[in-house]
Order: C-alpha cells, then sequence, then structure tokens
C-alpha cells in the first residue's frame, strides 16, 4: 500500500474543526484515525492556540488539552528555510511547513493559498477538495 497523504491542516481548518465542525473536523479525523498523516510546526501550533484563547475564550486548561493532543497526533517539522511567497506573512509558515514535512496536501480556506493552487508539488485544496480526493485513496 502506498504511504499516507501528508498534509498540513492550516490554522483555519484546526480552528473550524474544533470549534465549528463540518468539512473540517471530517480532515482532522483522519488524522485523529492515522488514515493521513498530520504535519505541523511550532509556530503553526501558537498561532493556532492563540486564536483559540483570543476569539473563542478557550480556557487554558483546555488549551493545554489541545496543544498536547495536537503534538501527539501530528508530526511537528522545524522549518529550515523561509518563504515570502503569499502577502500574508502567517500565510507563508504554512508553506514551510509543508515543505519541510514532505506533504502532498495543504487543506486551508484562505484564499491567497488557494489562489496558488500548488506549489512546489504541494496541492492546495479546501477540506470538501481534500476529502473528495482522498476518499479514492482507501
Amino acid at each position: 500500500m502506498a504511504s499516507k497523504p501528508r498534509v498540513v491542516l492550516d490554522s483555519n481548518i484546526l480552528i473550524s474543526a474544533y470549534v465549528f465542525g463540518g468539512k473540517p473536523e471530517s480532515v482532522f479525523n483522519l488524522i485523529l484515525a492515522e488514515q493521513t498523516q498530520g504535519v505541523t510546526s511550532r509556530i503553526l501550533i501558537s498561532e493556532f492556540l492563540d486564536v483559540l484563547r483570543k476569539k473563542f475564550k478557550v480556557s487554558q486548561t483546555e488549551i493545554l488539552e489541545i496543544q498536547s493532543e495536537i503534538e501527539n497526533i501530528f508530526e511537528v517539522v522545524y522549518p529550515k528555510k523561509t518563504f515570502n511567497i503569499v502577502k500574508d506573512f502567517a500565510d507563508n509558515r504554512v508553506l514551510e511547513a509543508a515543505t519541510e514535512g514532505g506533504c502532498t496536501y495543504i487543506v486551508t480556506g484562505d484564499k491567497e493559498l488557494l489562489e496558488l493552487g500548488r506549489w512546489k508539488g504541494i496541492s492546495i485544496i479546501t477540506a470538501d477538495q481534500f476529502l473528495e480526493r482522498i476518499k479514492d485513496f482507501f
């Protein structure tokens, strides 16, 4: 069997998975079920937790639990290269993690990243598109 698809979930997808559910949660559940390999970086984890804390008022106890869960199920990479491909500085961190992690996919809801479509062989797609593509994998 081919190796599991490797995927970076942009912070907006992780936030949607935790707060709203839906397709982002379905993507996250594929990582939980170890059908795909989630990849992230320290800076992406920090961004995600900051939004949960500030915008959604998640308690510090819950933040620590979520951080532990992410660190246990995702492969945490430490990008050695920095990129300045898209205007939003933070979105470049997603590209860096995906490149360092040898990912096949970036799942995002970010328009500017989605407009790239593909970058260094990595498909940049929505949660819906990812679920559509991945179903043929199994």
